[in-house]
């Protein structure tokens, strides 16, 4: 059974890490905590969920009685409570700041210690106290006990003024980071509250405010002015602007009017709009996007769980070696130079804190899928940013990905006495029950051409798709087929095969050949861009995979520059292609529609999909799902990606050579406190700023 909660008052990344791994330690227990958006995800697996449960809030309560825990509701809002706690803590250390400054011109030493003990306390009550409850909790070595003891150490040692600026700095480094880390939560949050809990029902005369869960397909709503439409929907009555930038990432207005599909989370512009709601609150795109960015938020990439593994190694590796500094060399000594190597170790202390690395990576990760879906791009985890940054081969699948997937007939061909509009007539019964574009294409030239005319389903039996061939169905009374050149052959039918640009669709009734079909398809206006975007990353490996003729798909792969292009594929001949390039030690990424996909979806390293806007099995098929048909924004997810990877490798590289720099300097003397403050509090901040770098938005110039 899953459970979410909300920990408040959590403030330090290295607590979040030792708490998490506490709860783990329960039985049946499996728990994941993102410091950045303070969520507790737990998996209980017991015969007595609610007791385990209860055990897992005394371990939260044992390990910091200060932490609140509320159920998760997304849209409960804590900021207000932060704030007004952070103005106060800035008062606070404003004041002493101002009094440590005063200190240094007092000439009386004693009132100068009596004001250095007091402005220390006023810095410093806090950490204070929680360093004592966790010590009585049984509880060392957290980040408050390396601080306490750090700064009691300099007072005892006679660095005063050391003592009171280790913790002030500590403090002011501690509201710096959560102004930083708030800035990010706030970016993803504002994600989050495109979705809004009502909608004006419509019922012919009055409108009444209602709850979107009140609501059922078939429904009128009025969308005014300045709104979000609430649920899918189709307009009935009204033209007007649509601002569907929190979507798709695209900042110009979209025009709408009646009979036009609208998605939920977009913005009213200019006119009262009447529409018909399509689909309920649960399967609205705008529900689907809020919780695959909640989704995305909670996954953590393989690099946090190495830094998760390295944290718990290091701290306790790097406090046995300040005692070896403060005890070992004075023996040799005569310990005539103890609090010489006692204040080394002191300083050895303030520098063991891991949060800049336990904080800056998940936090990365977090900024960077707000980032990327305000791009149009959602990416359901941390560990497929870490996996799109590493692709070097991308396959593209034809129809719907780099061309638009809107057919039109370019030819009909009739063999002997037959008509055309025999050979259209019997297509479009064939294809009437498949949910395929070329088949919406052939039914919908059908209906024009004879009114209106419906398709009578009654005619229809014994019907069979074929993945990547074709159709059988009996139709009138004969056993009909449509499909390509391999379908036909299968069955037995003689024809003449023909080479045409598009794709080529033959027809058989009763074992007669009747003729065949032309359907052209047009190539993606950035599709071309898409591909010298990936050529210009280094990306050689670019194929392009098609079931249509080898004229339709070299006749594509030429007006793009992609050579060799793989034409006659079924379903499994794209996954075969797909697990070879795997298993050669490729990182695979498959661009294709979302809707016949999903095999070479799942097969690939990651899954991208060029799902239509609003498409449910483009976001339940796939690892990235592109808000848009614009397959550049696959060069640009990629390049997103790098950019992300790189910041986290800055982070990692960069927060542990100063650490280790330092600690170098410091074991031998060369540094003393000042630095040490800042290879913890600095490091830390320079690691946050840096890491709300992945919150720009990619250029999208390729």
């Amino acid at each position: 059974m899953e459970y979410k909660f909300k920990l408040l008052k959590i403030h330090c990344a290295g607590c979040a890490l030792a708490l998490e791994q506490i709860i783990n330690e329960i039985d049946g227990v499996s728990a994941e905590i993102n410091f950045v958006t303070k969520l507790l995800k737990l998996e209980i697996n017991s015969d007595n969920p609610a007791e385990t449960l209860t055990e897992v809030k005394a371990a939260i309560s044992k390990f910091d009685h200060q932490i609140e825990i509320s159920d998760y509701v997304r849209q409960e809002d804590f900021s207000e409570k932060e704030k007004r706690e952070r103005e106060k803590n800035i008062i606070r250390l404003s004041v002493a700041a101002v009094i440590l400054i005063v200190n240094f011109f007092m000439p009386v030493f004693w009132i100068k210690i009596c004001i250095y003990v007091l402005t220390y306390l006023l810095v410093s009550y806090k950490v204070l106290y929680k360093a004592a409850r966790n010590i009585l909790h049984g509880k060392v070595f957290d980040e408050t006990f390396l601080m306490t003891l750090a700064s009691l150490g300099a007072f005892i040692i006679g660095e005063y003024t050391e003592a009171v600026s280790v913790m002030l700095l500590y403090e002011v480094g501690e509201i710096l980071e959560d102004v930083a880390v708030g800035k990010s939560k706030r970016m993803v949050e504002s994600l989050l509250e495109i979705k809004q809990p009502y909608a004006n029902f419509y019922d012919g005369e009055s409108e009444t405010r209602v709850l979107l869960s009140e609501l059922s397909v078939g429904d009128l709503i009025i969308i005014k002015p300045g709104e979000r439409v609430p649920l899918d929907s189709e307009i009935i009555e009204g033209t007007s602007y649509l601002d569907m930038s929190v979507l798709t990432g695209e900042t110009k207005d979209v025009i709408v009017k009646p009979h036009d599909h609208i998605l939920s989370g977009s913005i009213n512009g200019s006119s009262v709009l009447i529409a018909r709601v399509e689909k309920t609150e649960s399967e609205s795109t705008v529900s689907k996007i809020v919780e695959l960015v909640e989704r995305a938020t909670e996954s953590k990439a393989k690099t946090e769980r190495f830094i998760s593994k390295f944290s718990r190694i290091y701290t306790p590796v790097v406090i046995a070696l300040a005692f070896i500094i403060a005890f070992i060399p004075p023996i040799f000594s005569g310990y005539s130079n103890f609090s010489s190597f006692a204040y080394r170790a002191l300083c050895f202390l303030v520098v063991s804190c891991p949060c800049a690395l336990v904080i800056s990576v998940p936090l990365t990760y977090f900024a960077s899928i707000g980032s990327f879906a305000r791009m149009g791009i959602m990416v359901k985890g941390a560990n497929f940013v870490e996996v799109l940054a590493k692709v070097n081969a991308v396959v593209f699948d034809k129809t719907g990905t780099l061309t638009k997937g809107e057919f039109e007939i370019s030819e009909i061909y009739a063999s002997g006495e037959h008509t055309k509009s025999e050979i259209l007539e019997t297509a479009a019964y064939a294809e009437s029950f498949s949910n395929h574009k070329i088949a919406k294409s052939l039914v919908s030239k059908y209906l024009e051409e004879n009114e209106g005319k419906a398709i009578n389903q009654a005619w229809i039996n014994d019907y069979t798709e074929y993945a990547g061939k074709g159709i059988k169905a009996n139709i009138f009374m004969q056993e009909t087929l449509i499909g390509n050149s391999k379908f036909l052959k299968e069955n037995g039918i003689k024809f003449f095969e023909v080479n045409k640009t598009g794709t080529v669709l033959y027809v058989a009734a009763g074992g007669e050949y009747l003729g065949y079909i032309v359907i052209e398809d047009t190539i993606r206006p950035d599709s071309a861009l898409a591909i010298k975007g990936l050529k210009e990353m280094k990306i050689s490996d670019i194929m392009l995979c098609t079931g249509d003729s080898e004229a339709v798909a070299v006749e594509t792969a030429n007006k793009l520059g992609i050579k060799n292009p793989q034409f006659g594929l079924l379903p499994e001949d794209k996954v075969a292609i797909i697990t070879n390039k795997v298993n050669s030690g490729k990182t695979v990424a498959f661009v294709g529609d979302g809707i016949n996909d999903a095999p070479s979806l799942a097969s690939s390293s990651v899954g991208i999909s060029m799902g239509k806007l609003g498409s449910d099995i483009a976001i339940e098929a796939s690892d990235v799902v592109l808000m848009t048909d614009e397959p550049k924004k696959v060069a640009l997810g990629i390049k997103k990606a790098r950019k992300t990877r790189s910041i986290v490798l800055q982070n990692i590289i960069g927060s542990i050579s100063i650490k280790v720099i330092i600690l170098g300097l410091i074991a031998f003397g060369i540094s003393g406190m000042w630095l040490a403050v800042f290879a913890d509090v600095g490091v830390n901040l320079l690691a946050v700023l840096n890491s709300l770098r992945a919150m720009l938005k990619q250029k999208e110039k390729l």
